[in-house]
């Protein structure tokens, strides 16, 4: 009576020996024999099983209950960093998750917000002791073939223009001692993931190009918050642009003056620049600002409406549409005064 029971009790044990040795095994082997570096991007409030099934569909794991019960066992389930991660295919389980867990001495967590200009962005870099401010504004401005070959985005950028608009806004995971070339890679491989093939495609259908929708979405990153907003405005801009109307854009004269007003003096609107689209017609010379993903999909897929002005009021930041430019001024007169 004893031997079956005995006998039955050894075989649960084995069994389960190997589903542990099996386990540990697993954990330990990578996906690929891969070296290549990927960007991984873990969004604020992922939970396990979104980050696992991202993980498995770039080949970054080879099976996801294996990760999901060793972050489990670990108690690392809120331990995983948000932003872009660096990973390859030669890293185990055991491995990658502590690389999205553990932020570890070396490393540094950026965030550039949207609507930084690359100025913005060299300071904020400095305050994090990263670079020094002339190196990264030099890079991102001087020389830029090397990114240019590179990045097949960057193909119908004006020669004389510089890398704002394409510096992407995200939160970033780099070494303290990363280089400045280093953190603008990182930053274009991302506008290159999140810019899909599909985007670009749509872009080439409207005959125009990624430069020219780069700088119509930080005009409209810097003009309006919701997406919806930037979705109409966008639709605003376009039907002006296409019937020979000035933009006038408070967000160019802004960038000329260095002020933030929500509606700009009657002496800045008489300044001389390329960038005032009060006084020249169509896009200025180029991007004002490093727009986010929505004021780019905004700038590529406008929402119809009957618009043609808008305003944003004082208080509440509320958009205000008009049909016609009397309208417009009663509307001024209105929320502005």
């Amino acid at each position: 009576m004893f031997k079956p029971i005995k006998t039955s009790i050894a075989i649960i044990i084995l069994a389960a020996v190997s589903v542990w040795v099996f386990y540990t095994y697993q954990i330990t082997i990578s996906a690929s024999d891969s070296a290549e570096i990927v960007n991984f991007e873990i969004k604020s409030g992922e939970g396990v099983n979104q980050i696992s099934r991202n993980l498995y569909d770039q080949g970054l794991i080879n099976n996801m209950l294996y990760f999901e019960i060793y972050v489990w066992q670990k108690n690392l389930e809120r331990n995983f960093i948000a932003g872009v991660h660096e990973l390859s295919g030669k890293l185990n389980i055991k491995e990658v998750t502590a690389r999205l867990t553990n932020p570890g001495d070396s490393e540094l967590t950026i965030t550039i917000i949207e609507g930084l200009s690359n100025k913005d962005i060299a300071e904020y870099l400095v305050e994090k002791e990263l670079i020094k401010e002339n190196d990264f504004l030099n890079l991102v401005s001087q020389n830029l073939s090397q990114f240019v070959n590179a990045y097949g985005f960057l193909e119908d950028k004006p020669a004389d223009a510089d890398l704002e608009g394409y510096l992407f806004p995200d939160t970033y995971r780099v070494f303290k001692n990363a280089s400045a070339t280093e953190i603008v890679k990182k930053m274009l491989d991302n506008f290159d993931h999140k810019l899909t093939e599909k985007m670009r495609a749509d872009i080439a259908s409207r005959e125009k190009t990624v430069f020219e929708i780069i700088t119509l979405a930080a005009i409209i990153e810097k003009e309006v918050r919701t997406p919806e907003d930037m979705r109409i405005v966008s639709d605003i801009f376009n039907k002006r642009l296409e019937a020979g109307i000035a933009l006038q854009s408070d967000a160019t004269i802004n960038y000329i003056t260095g002020q933030g007003r929500i509606q700009p003096s009657l002496a800045d609107l008489e300044v001389d620049s390329p960038y005032n689209t009060y006084k020249h017609r169509g896009l200025p010379p180029t991007p004002i600002v490093n727009p986010g993903l929505n004021a780019i999909l905004a700038a590529i897929y406008p929402e119809a409406n009957p618009y043609y002005y808008f305003l944003t009021t004082k208080d509440t930041g509320e958009v205000i549409y008009s049909r016609t430019y009397e309208e417009h001024l009663a509307n001024k007169a209105k929320y502005l005064q």
